[in-house]
């Protein structure tokens, strides 16, 4: 086995150069009849608003022709001085078709309104005067070469020329009115209008004393509150969801398995956090589990409220002992225990403030069991509360969630429950022994795109249970949530023993869940794969294959390094490769399923004759060679905006590859912004690179000094030094 490399380099930095103007798609065309009808369906969104008094601005749903890049939509169809259009935006949903197109909601204000019509009026006149009723590129050209010559007095040839491409994008215009009718209590976001929800909800008379506020747009609310809110102005409504959420715990019974446990007194090993139902401080392992009863004092408690929680840290602290097929080779850990809920009813909204607290005032744990799934399936268009937040605390921390995938409680439940839907979470599913999903699995996309779960793991099937621990002894179950704690359990060792970013971490079991397999992206049940059972095989490789890591920082648009020096044989590199970036985004619950703020496109392979990287995976997204890549390509094929990209050679061709005059291998990520301000400025990101010897031959040696003579520092991650050093830091040292 080949250990697994670190390779210290400095990722070079370049500022964006491109540009120029706009135009239509090639052989696309825009009439005056549309234009047409834009303007009069722009007509009736602006009368509306006139009559309307509850709110100073307006809101406007612009639907789209296809799934459409920010460089495709409207620039100066709508249109509010000293701001961007891409900056009015609220929220963006995917329309029901086979294949999903935006549907986007504008917020501005009523004097910019009235401007958008008379822009699109002004270009209505100059066509209907001046040019044919069907616009094309040619059309451009010749104005562009004074061909055509036009009066631009009512507005500029570049607003002109805008108009001209938004409208080819655009489907149709109006305001969303129909919202769904739910009943208990909900949880309720409204579109950031910059209207106080103060003066919203007292102009449509309800009660301001009973009223949870979460963030700045989103509000507890009851039934009676939100029928108010639904009937006199639904358009306000971006988001609802109800509060109360029932458990998918499983239900699955068995005997107690009588056998004494022993286990020794805990020391300075890692602790992972666990939020959970309550937890049995009589269990054998107790003295391992610091606990937290975060209920409130008036609620009932029994036994039952203990179970589920104390079988998923009965796995993280003793796994191994409970299931010895399935030593991972991490040992124990301890456990920080904060029990949140009872039974099989939770309220959303207490426990989302409740596990912000948690994560804000334990800020020494790095990872977190979270396996207090939704029996209700997410939403198409936009992410759940908790979801939400469990994102929001991982952009804001240095930590990663371990979520369990949910289980099936009823048939016809095919979708993950929240929050599953964690972007930035570590999403653990369940598979048997064999590798196939269990029978109670569910499965993803997240907002039609995103890959959920990440990964599987065994959480035991019929006849192939878990072992695991509670109040009542020794018992076996089933569930994702006796997956994800051995997820956890592996994060935690190379974070915390071995000494790991989380980017890395993550990326590590991403890649080895996936080998060397086509990605199956139309398959959202296993994610990328089953990860490895033994941690051994997680930080090391195959003798014929050369596993290594970098790391860095995303500062301008480009970051790149290119001078990996992949070996040379007989004037071939007799390699097939893979690589895994992973990264934790900024990401807003408001911009709907436009979810994830920073995209950092992959490209790797040789650096070819003209000093480009000739991706392995054909991405030529920002080439200057005239190429151009479509929006829902971009997204299927590349994964445009998901925060971990897994490419690779999948195609079963193992041929030598042609030597370019450099030699050396390149990555190039290309930083790309939804919003106006730069989260993607210092956006950490690891990358797993791994190259496979197609003759099965052990190159290793050879890699690692070509690295040495291009001044790379080269690290072994040998795992029996980096648990000795950990164990030295961790001794306690007494002063006499």
């Amino acid at each position: 086995m080949n250990n697994l490399l670190r390779l210290k380099v400095q990722f070079e930095q370049k500022s964006n150069t491109g540009g120029g103007g706009r135009k239509l798609p090639a052989n696309k065309s825009v009439t005056l009849s549309h234009l047409i009808d834009l303007r009069n369906q722009l007509k009736d969104v602006l009368n509306f608003w006139i009559k309307e008094t509850l709110i100073q601005k307006t809101l406007v749903t612009v639907r789209y022709i296809e799934t459409v890049a920010k460089s495709n939509r409207i620039q100066n169809l709508l249109y509010e001085k000293g701001n961007e259009t891409n900056d009015l935006i609220v929220g963006a949903k995917f329309s029901k078709d086979k294949d999903p197109k935006h549907i986007i909601t504008y917020c501005l204000s009523k004097d910019a309104l009235i401007q958008s019509v008379y822009g699109i009026e002004s270009v209505i006149n100059i066509v209907a005067d001046k040019l044919p009723e069907i616009i094309s590129n040619e059309t451009f050209q010749m104005i562009d070469n004074g061909g055509i010559t036009l009066d631009f007095k009512e507005i500029s040839k570049s607003a002109f020329k805008n108009i001209l491409v938004d409208s080819f994008f655009v489907e149709g215009i109006e305001i969303e009115f129909e919202k769904p009718v739910l009943e208990d209590a909900q949880i309720v976001t409204l579109y950031a209008t910059g209207i106080s929800y103060q003066e919203i909800f007292r102009k449509l008379n309800i009660n301001l004393m009973n009223i949870g506020q979460f963030d700045s747009n989103s509000f507890l609310l009851t039934s009676e509150q939100y029928s108010i809110l639904r009937d006199n102005a639904p358009y306000l409504i971006a988001m609802a969801v109800t509060d109360l959420n029932t458990l998918t715990f499983d239900e699955i019974e068995s005997e107690k398995i009588e056998q004494d446990i022993f286990i020794p007194s805990p020391g300075n090993e890692p602790v992972i956090g666990v939020i959970d139902t309550l937890f049995d401080d009589q269990v054998y392992f107790s003295k391992w589990v610091e606990y937290k009863n975060l209920v409130d004092s008036n609620i009932p408690v029994t036994m039952e409220d203990k179970d589920h929680g104390t079988m998923v840290s009965s796995i993280l602290v003793d796994g191994p002992t409970l299931n010895p097929k399935l030593d991972d080779g991490c040992g124990r850990f301890r456990v920080r225990h904060f029990g949140v809920v009872t039974g099989k009813k939770f309220s959303v909204f207490t426990l989302l403030r409740k596990v912000r607290e948690i994560v804000t005032t334990n800020k020494d744990i790095k990872v977190w069991t979270f396996c207090l799934g939704s029996e209700l399936e997410i939403e198409d268009n936009f992410i759940s509360p908790m979801g939400a937040l469990l994102d929001e605390l991982q952009y804001e921390n240095d930590i990663i969630f371990v979520v369990a995938g949910t289980n099936k409680t009823r048939k016809n439940q095919e979708r993950i429950g929240s929050p599953a839907d964690s972007i930035n979470a570590m999403v653990v599913n369940s598979v048997d022994l064999k590798k196939n999903p269990a029978s109670y699995t569910r499965k993803g996309p997240v907002l039609s795109f995103f890959t959920k779960p990440d990964v599987s793991y065994y959480g035991g099937v019929k006849g192939q249970e878990m072992t695991v621990y509670y109040g009542g002894g020794k018992v076996v179950r089933t569930g994702t949530s006796f997956a994800a704690p051995w997820i956890a359990r592996k994060l935690a060792y190379m974070i915390q023993v071995v000494g790991l970013s989380r980017e890395i971490s993550k990326a590590l079991l991403v890649d080895c869940a996936a080998g060397w397999d086509k990605p199956q992206n139309s398959s959202f049940e296993i994610g990328f794969g089953v990860v490895p059972t033994r941690i051994e095989d997680i930080l090391q490789s195959k003798d014929d294959e050369i596993r290594f890591f970098m790391s860095g920082v995303s500062e301008k648009w480009d970051t790149y390094f290119y001078k990996i020096p992949v070996p040379v044989v007989n004037e071939k590199q007799p390699f097939i490769a893979k690589a895994t970036l992973c990264y934790f985004p900024k990401c807003f619950r408001n911009q709907g399923v436009d979810y994830t703020t920073t995209e950092l496109n992959l490209q790797f392979g040789r650096i070819d004759n003209h000093g480009k990287i000739k991706s392995i995976d054909k991405n030529k997204q920002y080439d200057r060679d005239n190429s151009f890549t479509k929006e829902s390509k971009a997204r299927n094929l590349f994964r445009k905006w998901d925060n971990i990209k897994h490419i690779g050679e999948f195609d079963g061709s193992h041929r030598s590859k042609t030597v370019y005059t450099l030699q050396d291998w390149g990555v190039s990520l290309k930083t790309a912004e939804r919003l106006p301000e730069k989260y993607g400025k210092n956006l950490k990101f690891g990358i797993v690179i791994t190259l496979k010897e197609i003759n099965g031959k052990n190159r290793i040696d050879s890699f690692i000094q070509q690295c040495q003579l291009r001044g790379i520092l080269v690290n072994k991650i040998d795992i029996e030094t980096r648990i000795n050093v950990y164990n030295k830091v961790q001794e306690e040292i007494e002063l006499e």
